[in-house]
């Protein structure tokens, strides 16, 4: 799967079911494995927080489907 690919899905916390952000990034280890997952925040939560981005481990990824990626936070 390409990135491109990945940025096109939403990524969504599986217990609550509230969108988490988009994907801008990713973070690679040295080994070329994905490490995390760099998102931009939805626009309301820029309100409450002057960080724009979330970093979430890969190993908080429960499903990667069609449309969505599920995280379980």
């Amino acid at each position: 799967m390409r990135l491109s690919d990945m940025q096109d899905k939403d990524v969504v916390e599986l217990k609550t079911g509230i969108k988490v952000g988009n994907i801008i990034d990713i973070k690679i280890n040295k080994e070329g494995m994905i490490e995390s997952l760099i998102l931009e925040k939805r626009k309301y939560s820029r309100l409450f927080s002057s960080n724009d981005e979330i970093e979430i481990s890969f190993s908080k990824i429960e499903s990667i489907g069609e449309d969505v990626i599920l995280i379980n936070s």
